[in-house]
């Protein structure tokens, strides 16, 4: 079997590194066209899609990354060994309430939504009064600056 490793080392440093997706590759049936069978994982999001399976693929033809880049866009191309669209960025409206802009957290695509609403868990949120729930908003500048790379 093969695992593949996604790590994040945030400000290129080893030392902060973490796993954030895996995919685990298995040959199931031998031979020199063999079938192969891949299991996406993310760690925020769980299992990414079914179990894609990649068939008669001719061993020892290619590097190993091609066998690795046929099962992961299997995997999330509904077992076609086609990579999806590339995705859009997420259009998220922006609010604003008495000069405060904001953004609404139900409004924004996931997984983006995951991955924001994990950064933003510790910060502050705008508190507006047209709006009953105000653990769904967020600051547009954080949202910008997530979308940025800068939080």
């Amino acid at each position: 079997m093969l695992r593949v490793t996604v790590e994040l080392w945030p400000g290129g440093r080893e030392s902060a590194r973490r796993v954030i997706a895996t995919a685990d590759i298995a040959r199931i049936r031998d031979g020199a066209l063999a079938d192969y069978e891949a299991d996406l994982h993310e760690a925020l999001l769980g299992n990414i899609g079914d179990t894609a399976h990649v068939r008669s693929y001719p061993r020892w033809s290619a590097s190993v990354w091609d066998l690795v880049a046929r099962c992961i866009a299997a995997a999330l191309n509904g077992g076609k060994e086609k990579l999806p669209p590339r995705p859009v960025p997420p259009q998220v409206s922006v609010y604003i309430s008495d000069n405060r802009r904001y953004v609404r957290l139900r409004e924004i695509p996931e997984p983006a939504r995951t991955f924001f609403r994990r950064n933003i868990a510790n910060g502050s949120r705008p508190l507006i009064s047209e709006d009953s729930d105000p653990m769904d908003r967020a600051w547009a500048h954080d949202w910008s600056d997530f979308l940025d790379g800068q939080r």
